[in-house]
């Protein structure tokens, strides 16, 4: 599980910032909580903020560190045959001393039980020329002290607590662009594979457009062809919001030739009130509907394997209720035996509820006037006065009185413009 996620300089964060996946001292909602190892775990994280303040680059952030992870090891370099573009980087661009200096991204989390539940704590930091630093660190369940795996500053590395064969493969193949975690897992060195493999179970979601994903997988049609008992879990799922549906039909498309064209996938419901059903291409159902269905692949995902769900814009064509509903996934441990996480980004603040989320699992982002993004928890918000916020407080009704900040400030709309605009 996610313990604490770090960055700096990516976008609109200039300076360090943290999201904190751990329990604050609160007391609400203690069920909520995960006891791993000697840790206390959240499961969710809801970010709030207005427009353009910054919410969605905290997801993309995290998207950046793991496409790294995951794909650097073919940026070029002597692997040119089967490379891969590596992802553009982007500092804060809003004063000239961050615009040259480098990016960092850190975590620490927690491992599963066949590791011991061992802490790790990797991170790396990297601009336009490649990687600078990048370390990987872990500590025992019984320990009060973090062991060093490696540690690379420029060209110099430190692989001493790694056999000398391993060291060898690694510096004969790292590139400036390649993260030794990346490398090593390719090579199948195991400790750096069970990083990349922590890594490999995260999901992202982004529907700032709400078409990007539709369709999530190609994998993932091809199993709901092949078993009746994935597509029985697919209605089951379609049934908790819509119960007309009642079946899927999973069709190979291919031509002549052969040539694969995807999948046709119909919906079948029952007509009310008989026993009579009928289909329908499941591009004609609504875009709610089409929401959830592409957002299931990833919650089967990270709930069978522990992973972390992050979703920009999750309230996006769904009802309030529907919502709540999605995220009691993550929320009730009897649901989420696996300990998956997720972290979204919202404007709902029909979910901003004591009854629903602790103040540890409330952030917000806000923009200050030079351009720089804060965030920051619900749990150690201070008021004017310096007081803590309560826990059964009207949590919606005093964000949107702007008690805690992170609100649009808005003047009315004028759309004849001229010099009168603000009058």
């Amino acid at each position: 599980m996610l313990l604490q996620f770090s960055f700096k300089n990516f976008k609109s964060f200039r300076d360090d910032t943290v999201l904190d996946m751990t329990s604050a001292r609160v007391s609400e909602l203690p069920e909520h909580l995960s006891l791993i190892g000697e840790e206390k775990i959240l499961p969710a994280a809801a970010i709030y903020g207005p427009n353009a303040s910054g919410k969605s680059n905290v997801v993309e952030a995290f998207r950046f560190m793991c496409t790294y992870v995951l794909d650097s090891f073919a940026y070029g370099g002597a692997n040119t045959k089967g490379s891969i573009q590596k992802p553009r980087r982007t500092p804060f661009l809003f004063d000239k001393n961050s615009r040259n200096e480098a990016s960092s991204f850190e975590v620490y989390f927690i491992s599963g039980e066949e590791d011991g539940y061992k802490t790790y704590n990797y991170g790396f930091t990297l601009d336009d020329d490649g990687i600078k630093e990048e370390w990987l660190n872990s500590k025992a369940k019984t320990s009060g002290s973090y062991r060093r795996i490696f540690y690379r500053v420029q060209d110099e590395t430190d692989f001493s607590s790694l056999p000398k064969k391993i060291r060898d493969n690694l510096k004969v193949s790292l590139e400036k662009d390649t993260l030794v975690v990346s490398l090593g897992s390719r090579l199948k060195i195991s400790k750096l594979k069970m990083v990349a493999d922590w890594f490999s179970k995260i999901e992202f979601a982004d529907y700032g457009d709400p078409f990007e994903n539709a369709w999530r997988s190609t994998t993932f049609p091809e199993s709901l062809e092949k078993s009746a008992e994935a597509r029985q879990k697919v209605v089951s799922y379609f049934a908790s919001f819509d119960p007309s549906i009642i079946g899927l039909n999973v069709r190979k498309i291919q031509s002549d030739d052969n040539v694969d064209h995807g999948y046709d996938i119909h919906t079948v419901h029952r007509i009310a009130g008989t026993d009579e059903v009928t289909t329908i291409p499941l591009s004609d159902e609504s875009d709610g509907t089409l929401k959830m269905f592409s957002l299931y692949p990833l919650l089967d995902h990270v709930t069978e394997n522990g992973g972390i769900l992050c979703v920009d814009e999750l309230n996006s064509r769904l009802h309030p209720l529907l919502v709540r509903n999605f995220l009691l996934s993550f929320l009730n441990p009897e649901i989420n035996t696996n300990h998956a996480q997720i972290i979204f980004t919202t404007h709902d603040t029909w979910q901003l509820s004591n009854h629903l989320l602790r103040r540890d699992e409330i952030w917000f982002t806000e923009k200050d006037n030079s351009q720089v993004t804060s965030l920051y928890s619900l749990a150690e918000f201070e008021d004017e006065s310096g007081t803590k916020i309560r826990k059964d407080e009207s949590y919606e009704k005093n964000y949107m009185l702007g008690k805690y900040g992170a609100i649009p400030e808005l003047k009315p709309f004028n759309m004849t413009g001229g010099e009168n605009a603000e009058k």
